[in-house]
């Protein structure tokens, strides 16, 4: 996979399992297991390493005889409801974000991901490339995030909550800037945004259980430079090309 940026084209190479899970032909783990059993091929080569990267713009990748074809790059971003896992399919029939894409023939999936219970801008594409670009620890995306919790939370807490949270688990969050918007006195509720660059499993409730502030409400509301504007609870917007271009531009 290639992109270009002052005249220089970069190519980025992904693993087969990793590849073939994007591209719908099944899961991660059973992609791992066709590898291992020789059922794909590069290039007419048979391919039993799970470590093999390859690139779909520039290698031929059979599954099982079949072709994985390069699909036209679709790019959207999707105002995420409560109660939808992100993932392409749940084994336990719950619903989730591939559900409200009926329309879409391509082969979609969600950017990194946001929580059962957690709101807001998720990005799907089957730009893989973007993908990789957008998730990898290194790159450190900004995400903002409106939080509301029972009881008063103070900006002092807040200060402090910044500079890190040492988690349950024993590990450390990065510092992040957390800010109280208001105090509701007669719910009990306090409304804070916070603004990370990291993205640990459940982060913020991790970090508000650690300071015991049950979460009633977590909506992601910024990812780097796009917003929810425009797209209500539910619905999703196509990425123009200037918005796909300045994603990968801020990774140059």
């Amino acid at each position: 996979m290639e992109f270009s940026a002052q005249g220089r084209t970069t190519i980025l190479k992904e693993r087969l399992q990793k590849i073939i899970s994007h591209a719908g032909i099944c899961s991660r783990r059973k992609a791992e297991l066709l590898i291992q059993e020789g059922q794909v091929k590069v290039n007419g080569k048979v391919v039993r390493e799970l470590g093999t990267e390859a690139d779909l713009k520039r290698d031929k990748i059979e599954v099982k005889g079949e072709l994985i074809h390069q699909e036209k790059p679709r790019y959207f971003l999707f105002n995420k409801p409560d109660c939808v896992i992100t993932s392409v399919s749940d084994p336990v029939g719950r619903r989730t974000v591939i559900q409200y894409f009926p329309n879409v023939r391509e082969r979609i999936f969600p950017v990194g991901r946001l929580d059962y219970h957690s709101e807001g801008l998720l990005l799907m594409t089957n730009d893989g490339n973007l993908d990789y670009l957008l998730t990898h620890p290194s790159k450190g995306v900004e995400k903002v995030y409106e939080v509301t919790v029972r009881g008063k939370f103070s900006q002092t807490l807040a200060d402090n909550m910044s500079r890190g949270v040492k988690l349950k688990d024993g590990t450390r969050t990065a510092p992040c800037k957390v800010k109280v918007l208001s105090y509701e006195s007669d719910r009990n509720r306090t409304h804070i945004q916070m603004t990370l660059h990291e993205g640990k499993n459940r982060e913020i409730r991790r970090m508000m259980e650690v300071f015991h502030y049950p979460v009633f409400k977590l909506e992601r509301v910024k990812y780097s430079f796009l917003t929810l504007k425009g797209v209500p609870r539910g619905e999703f917007r196509r990425l123009t090309s200037e918005e796909v271009k300045k994603l990968y531009e801020l990774h140059q």
